[in-house]
């Protein structure tokens, strides 16, 4: 059964991490494409090695500005 995740992706030096949201999984790759290519495997990977996987549910994810600190 396919199941969609949420990922957060930022770049760290000459790399990008993805991040999945609702499971403590993490990559890593040169493109952006490369890091969610990459965190896909990695969450197929503990999905078939973990039993009874705690999948939390899906973060509402939004944006927000906020002014300068002092």
């Amino acid at each position: 059964m396919a199941r969609t995740f949420t990922a957060a992706v930022h770049q760290e030096d000459d790399w990008y991490v993805a991040r999945c949201l609702e499971i403590e999984v993490a990559s890593q790759g040169e493109t952006v494409d490369e890091a969610l290519t990459n965190l896909r495997e990695a969450v197929e990977a503990y999905l078939e090695e973990v039993e009874n996987p705690e999948i939390e549910t899906t973060p509402l994810v939004t944006s927000f500005q906020a002014g300068r600190a002092a």
